[in-house]
């Protein structure tokens, strides 16, 4: 295998590894979203988004014990948002190089 074929394949991984972080990051994103627009949690959508965005940022979840809820779900959630972003970016930085 040659030089310019591992970097490509290297470069696909990384590519992956970035649209996978955005795609996560992007799930939690829209669940504070409706949150903030005050969606109808009976909705199937809406429910199906809760449970993928509180799945992914269990470990943030009340992170920080906050009075307003609008504000906890916007730091708590956000973290996890940004640390996927942050980790799968800098992950995929370092699959291209």
């Amino acid at each position: 295998m040659s030089a310019a074929q591992r970097r490509s394949g290297i470069g696909t991984a990384g590519v992956a590894v970035q649209v996978l972080a955005d795609i996560l990051a992007g799930i939690i994103g829209l669940w504070i979203l409706l949150y903030l627009l005050h969606a109808n949690p009976a909705n199937d959508l809406v429910a199906a988004l809760h449970d993928a965005a509180h799945w992914l940022a269990g470990w943030s979840y009340d992170l920080f014990p906050i009075g307003q809820d609008w504000l906890r779900v916007l730091v708590n959630y956000g973290i996890a948002a940004v640390a996927y972003l942050v980790i799968g970016h800098g992950l995929a930085v370092r699959l291209r190089s």
